[in-house]
């Protein structure tokens, strides 16, 4: 029998108790990532561009996947299964616009939640409003082992 997995959401917790008691992660952090709205429905985070730039000074490609990544993955384990964790297994971006100062917003939603698999899409925009990403993650449901 497996314990609970350690990203696996408490029977009625709250989308800000969830992310509050577990943390994005380091790599979210250091990027200045802040989740404003967790729900079962969809998250949302805000990232500056200033400080994860490219030499050009547009927000770098990577740094939209590390947004798309932190809310997709997060969101796949706030539903899991019990006694699951979700891996994720493929993630893409197309970019479609540069955002240049100020920050951009995630929004992600689920366009599957299986039983063994989750994909979720994230659509990146600039503080005007335009797409400048969007980012689909694909999640893995698997067995949680200590």
């Amino acid at each position: 029998m497996t314990d609970a997995s350690p990203l696996q959401a408490s029977s009625g917790e709250d989308g800000a108790s969830y992310i509050e008691q577990r943390t994005l992660g380091a790599l979210a952090e250091r990027m200045g990532i802040e989740m404003i709205e967790f729900t079962r429905e969809r998250a949302v985070a805000t990232m500056p561009v200033e400080g994860n730039t490219q030499p050009i000074m547009l927000l770098h490609g990577g740094a939209y996947v590390v947004l798309g990544e932190t809310l997709g993955s997060m969101h796949a384990n706030y539903v899991a299964p019990e006694g699951f964790v979700a891996v994720g297994v493929d993630i893409n971006a197309t970019h479609t616009s540069s955002a240049t100062s100020g920050s951009v917003v995630g929004v992600c939603t689920p366009v599957h939640l299986g039983r063994s698999m989750t994909v979720h899409e994230i659509v990146v925009s600039d503080e005007q409003g335009r797409r400048c990403s969007t980012v689909r993650i694909t999640n893995y449901y698997r067995p949680w082992q200590r």
